[in-house]
């Protein structure tokens, strides 16, 4: 192994390791802490699936902290901290907190912050992040129900997180390519920027970034950033070689099922391309489920009414009104929570139904999900849309996976998903 990841939610977490799968490095991905008996032979990155994203700046900072000793007691030569590519936050935390404590911990005082992942739709130029052309702050995100993101300029967020000072390499420098970049970093750490945002419109600007990190202990930024690394890394003799990622993923035989909690655009889009076509569906209502006209029974009885040979839908996603009227009477965590703990216990009982074929949708749904399955390891299949690939359960039940982030995916995503397992 050559590069530790720190995730700090599950999708983004497989988000990261089928870019680095996909640019040849033999990537598996952990629930956790690995344990001890993780063959690590044959492997050049693990990438470490955490749920920090909304928890405590405290625990967020500890756990992302016990994965690093974890990672550099067993070979890691590099780091990489991984968030979303929206920057998902509060100006309590916790990306700048657990940025500053992993910088530490390598014993470094400079690194970069780039959440820009061109494919998906995000960019940053001159320090602001924009979603699919739309500043941050005017996007969707604004309504996110567990980090409202307001303020697109990455600099300003990251500064009331942190006491690092933070810095910027601009689109200048780094459209004029790695020897620019490298040069500004020098320029920013020499001005004691400890943390530098870095301008991205395109995915050659990501590569530039690459090389010009290929030094850096610790990277941070979404997974777009980590396009360039694995060619630098082997172009500076710190790997051997590339390996080619898998076209198609061999898939235990079973029935199939779609998993929806996210309310994003993206999901909520899917969710409704997946009803035309003529899913069968249950939808769950949060408020059902607080007066317990919901519970796991129900949605399995309903479920075992379903044809085998259909692919059936559960989903809770909703318009972002109804959503802050459900948060104004449940409470937003708890609100969440409910859902999340609903279909975590439907997961559970899905594999002696003759489910072997799950596609999840949500960042904390696939966390509970996969924490309700007992899956701690995962190998990276085929990408099915930028950021979401297949995965295949090496711990657990033998159980195909498609862990999707809300924000990602083409409206058709749970149509077309099955086509890429045999």
């Amino acid at each position: 192994m050559f590069l530790g990841c720190i995730a700090d939610d599950l999708t983004g977490a497989t988000d990261l390791s089928l870019i680095l799968s996909r640019e040849g490095l033999r990537t598996v991905q952990t629930t956790g802490v690995p344990d001890e008996q993780l063959d690590l032979a044959n492997i050049d990155a693990i990438v470490v699936a955490l749920k920090s994203r909304t928890i405590p700046v405290d625990q967020a900072v500890s756990q992302s902290l016990a994965v690093a000793d974890w990672l550099l007691d067993h070979g890691a030569q590099r780091l990489f901290f991984k968030y979303c590519s929206t920057f998902d936050s509060t100006d309590r935390g916790n990306i700048g907190p657990v940025a500053e404590a992993l910088l530490a911990k390598v014993g470094n005082d400079f690194t970069i912050a780039c959440p820009a992942f061109p494919a998906n739709g995000r960019s940053i130029y001159m320090g602001n992040l924009f979603v699919n052309g739309i500043l941050l702050a005017e996007s969707p995100m604004r309504n996110h129900p567990l980090t409202p993101m307001r303020d697109s300029d990455l600099r300003r967020v990251l500064r009331r997180q942190t006491d690092c000072d933070v810095g910027h390499v601009a689109y200048v420098d780094v459209d004029s390519g790695a020897d620019a970049i490298r040069a500004a970093f020098a320029l920013q750490n020499a001005a004691n920027k400890h943390i530098v945002i870095v301008d991205a419109l395109n995915d050659a600007h990501l590569r530039s970034i690459g090389k010009a990190a290929v030094n850096l202990k610790l990277v941070t930024g979404g997974s777009g950033v980590a396009i360039g690394l694995p060619a630098a890394y082997v172009h500076a003799g710190l790997i051997e070689r590339l390996n080619p990622p898998p076209q198609k993923l061999s898939a235990p035989n079973g029935r199939a099922i779609v998993l929806a909690g996210s309310c994003s655009v993206a999901t909520r889009g899917q969710v409704q391309a997946a009803l035309a076509a003529g899913f069968p569906s249950f939808r769950i209502d949060p408020m059902e489920i607080a007066t317990g006209d919901i519970t796991v029974g129900s949605v399995l009885q309903w479920l075992d009414a379903q044809p085998k040979t259909r692919i059936p839908l559960i989903y809770s996603s909703d318009d972002p009104e109804n959503v802050e009227l459900v948060q104004n009477r449940l409470g937003r965590e708890a609100a969440g929570h409910s859902v999340e703990n609903l279909l975590a216990g439907v997961a559970r009982s899905l594999p002696e139904r003759g489910f072997s074929r799950l596609l999840v949708a949500g960042g904390e749904t696939s966390g509970a999900i996969v924490e309700a399955l007992g899956i701690r390891v995962l190998s990276i299949g085929p990408e099915i849309d930028p950021g979401v690939p297949w995965t295949l359960s090496r711990s657990g039940p033998k159980i195909a996976l498609a862990l999707k982030s809300g924000n990602f995916g083409t409206p058709d995503f749970f149509l077309k998903a099955w086509d890429m397992l045999t």
